[in-house]
């Protein structure tokens, strides 16, 4: 009686951590999962950093409907994910693109754009510029 009770310890305790450790393979406590690995901006010029004591940046920005950001340019390079939205960067020279929820853009450095919420709800971004002590993120143009 005591062996079969053992037996069934054993075969309780072995099904556990086997359901244990595929609840672990299949839900694995840290993940990760690359979003944007590139060399170019978005219209393909080389992504370059700017000489100087580094200073990294990060801004929640928000655009309401309809609404843009004017036209400007960032003279250091930044990283952006749209994290809900529509948004629509036009260049200088008439092209445009557009970027959604869950997108991770490489922006453009050095080229006059505006971007421009062409959805129906708050548009929400983070936005990275790897910049320097001293210089500006970004340059509105007038």
């Amino acid at each position: 009686m005591i062996f079969r009770y053992c037996n069934l310890l054993l075969i309780f305790f072995f099904a556990n951590n086997l359901v244990h450790t595929q609840s672990i393979a299949e839900n694995p406590p840290v993940t990760s999962k690359i979003i944007l690995q590139t060399t170019t901006s978005w219209d393909g010029v080389p992504i370059t950093y700017p000489e100087g004591e580094a200073k990294v940046t990060a801004l929640l920005i928000e655009i309401s409907p309809g609404e843009s950001t004017g036209w400007h340019k960032h003279p250091v390079p930044s990283f952006a994910y749209i994290l809900n939205g529509t948004l629509e960067v036009t260049l200088d020279y008439g092209e445009s693109k557009q970027f959604t929820k869950g997108d991770a853009v490489a922006e453009v450095t050095n080229t006059i754009h505006s971007g421009q919420n062409i959805g129906e709800e708050v548009l929400q971004l983070v936005v990275f510029y790897t910049g320097i002590r001293g210089k500006d993120l970004t340059v509105i143009m007038e």
